[in-house]
């Protein structure tokens, strides 16, 4: 067996007892041709993916008694607060003002030591990078470092489990933690498609221009997908499998965030609909006979729409 797949099942067998098994849907909604599959991945635990990741890393390695230190634009903030807290250990994390109040209170409310710092994800990374090496801490990276792309990896793991039949599957792209999880479990046997906002572009700019390209964010989906570099795990399993990256609009992505609420009553933030906003944007057209599968990612849209 490809040891990303051994060590996925490993992950997947570690973080059981602290993670949801989140429910898929199959949809005829959106005015496409052809049902799609959906897994619903914004029911995780702190409203996404991230918290597979942040079990994983934290169980899979002794944590200092200085604890653990984390940047995030949010989600993966929450999450590693979240699980620091349940598996008994301290946690400071770095956020940018970027982040917006929803997510910021979200994080608050785990009692993890929180700092908001000034700019962009770049800048609670350099941050928490810092504090990291003053104190002993633990980084848990959102997603450049193995065992955070390990427990990503649980999730496709999980919906293969779940009877996924598609031969694609749409994933949205941030740093890349969550697409080089898929990649590392599927291993070519599925096509993976990368779908990024036009103003996060990261893995579609390092393809082009190499994996060390760093670019300018913004867009309605920047606190969530806002990495300025791409993770070189997700980029080097990308050029090996020869992974499609393609981007969509603002206005794409906040059309498809109101589809599923109005057609399916799932609110998720803008990263969680960008890969979807690639098929009802015509982004991404389908074959012919083509089966298709969207992963929903992110649930803590700013502001929280119940305070």
């Amino acid at each position: 067996m490809n040891a990303w797949r051994e060590r996925i099942d490993a992950a997947a067998e570690r973080i059981a007892p602290h993670v949801r098994r989140t429910p898929t849907l199959t949809t005829r909604a959106f005015g496409l041709a052809k049902p799609i599959e959906l897994k619903l991945e914004q029911m995780q635990h702190t409203g996404s993916f991230k918290a597979r990741g942040a079990f994983n890393t934290l169980l899979s390695q002794p944590v200092p008694p200085a604890g653990v230190v984390a940047a995030s634009g949010g989600n993966h903030g929450a999450a590693v607060a979240h699980a620091a807290r349940r598996l008994g250990h301290r946690a400071r994390i770095y956020v940018p003002e970027l982040a917006g109040p929803a997510k910021i209170s979200l994080i608050d409310r785990t009692g993890a030591d929180l700092q908001v710092v000034p700019g962009a994800y770049s800048n609670a990374l350099e941050a928490a990078r810092a504090h990291e090496a003053g104190t002993g801490a633990m980084q848990v990276h959102a997603y450049d470092a193995p065992a955070t792309v390990e427990g990503q990896g649980t999730l496709m793991r999980e919906w293969e489990s779940q009877g996924l039949e598609a031969d694609t599957v749409l994933i949205a792209v941030g740093g890349g933690g969550l697409i080089a999880g898929a990649m590392a479990w599927l291993q070519g046997h599925r096509k993976v498609v990368a779908v990024e906002s036009e103003g996060c572009a990261t893995l579609k700019t390092a393809l082009a221009q190499g994996p060390d390209t760093e670019i300018e964010v913004s867009g309605v989906a920047a606190n969530a997908l806002g990495a300025r570099r791409i993770g070189r795990i997700c980029h080097d399993l990308a050029v090996a499998q020869g992974i499609e990256a393609l981007t969509v609009t603002d206005d794409a992505i906040l059309d498809a965030q109101r589809h599923l609420w109005q057609e399916l009553r799932q609110l998720v933030e803008p990263a969680g609909a960008t890969a979807l906003a690639a098929l009802t944007s015509g982004a991404y057209r389908p074959e012919p006979g083509e089966r298709v599968a969207v992963l929903l990612c992110g649930a803590n849209p700013a502001p929280d729409p119940l305070g």
